[in-house]
C-alpha cells in the first residue's frame, strides 16, 4: 500500500506516513502515562513514556503496515502488581490509547474545519490532507482497538466485565480463539476485496464527515484521484 503510495506521489506518502508515525506514537505514550499515574513506572523505566515515534516501533509491524496497510506498535509494558486497582487500572491503561486517538481526531477535525473551511489553505493542500488523514487514521485505530480480542486494547475491559466463574468458557475462547479470528480477518481483508472491517470503516467515515465537516469518502476518493 505504501509502497504504491510513494511510488504515485511521494509528497501524499509523506503526509500518510506522518499521521501514522504520530498516531501511533500518542496512543503508545498514552498507555505508558496512565500507566504511570496508576502507580506503575514499568513503561517508563523501558524508555517507552516518550513522544520519541523510534521508541514504539515495531519493525515487523512497520514492515506489514507498509506494505498491506495492516501492522502495529510495541506493546507498552506494564506490572498490574504496582497498579493502585490492578482490575480497573488495567482498563484504564488499555483504554488510554482509543481515548487518545479520538482526542487527536477531534483536534485534527477542529483544525481542518478552521484552515480549510475557512478558506485559510486550499482543501488539497498538503497539510490539508495530513489533516484528513490523521482524522481518518486515528477513528480507525479507536475503533479497531477496541475489539475485545486479546492483544487489542479492548480485551482488558473484556475481561474485566466477564470475569466472573460462569464466564470461564467464554473467557477461554476470547483469549484462545480470539486471536486466530482476528488473524483472519485482517489477512482477508489484507489480501482480498472483502471489507470485513466494515463495522469499522464505516462508523469511521460517518464520523469523519461530522469532524471535518466535509464528505469524507469524497474527500478521500480526491486525494487518491491526485496519484
Amino acid at each position: 500500500m505504501f509502497i504504491q503510495l510513494l511510488l504515485g506521489s511521494p509528497a501524499i506518502a509523506l503526509a500518510w506516513i506522518a499521521a501514522i508515525f504520530s498516531s501511533l506514537t500518542i496512543h503508545e505514550f498514552s498507555h505508558a502515562l496512565v500507566g504511570k499515574l496508576r502507580g506503575d513506572k514499568t513503561a517508563e523505566y523501558e524508555g517507552r513514556l516518550t513522544l520519541n515515534p523510534l521508541a514504539h516501533i515495531d519493525v515487523t509491524g512497520l514492515v506489514l503496515l507498509l506494505l498491506f496497510g495492516f501492522g502495529w506498535a510495541k506493546p507498552v509494558p506494564y506490572n498490574p502488581y504496582n497498579l493502585k486497582d490492578p482490575k480497573w487500572d488495567s482498563v484504564k491503561i488499555a483504554l488510554a490509547g482509543p481515548a487518545s486517538n479520538l482526542v487527536m481526531a477531534v483536534i485534527a477535525g477542529v483544525a481542518f474545519q478552521v484552515l480549510v473551511g475557512g478558506e485559510i489553505i486550499a482543501p488539497l493542500n498538503l497539510l490539508s490532507i495530513f489533516l484528513f488523514l490523521t482524522i481518518l487514521i486515528n477513528l480507525f485505530l479507536m475503533l479497531f482497538n477496541i475489539i475485545p480480542v486479546h492483544p487489542l486494547d479492548g480485551s482488558k475491559l473484556f475481561f474485566a466485565l466477564f470475569d466472573a466463574p460462569k464466564y470461564k468458557d467464554l473467557r477461554l475462547f476470547v483469549s484462545q480463539r480470539g486471536p486466530q479470528i482476528l488473524m483472519i480477518a485482517v489477512l482477508v481483508s489484507a489480501f482480498t476485496s472483502v471489507n470485513i472491517f466494515f463495522f469499522i470503516s464505516a462508523p469511521s467515515f460517518v464520523i469523519c464527515d461530522a469532524l471535518a465537516g466535509v464528505s469524507c469518502g469524497g474527500y478521500f476518493s480526491a486525494i487518491f484521484s491526485l496519484i
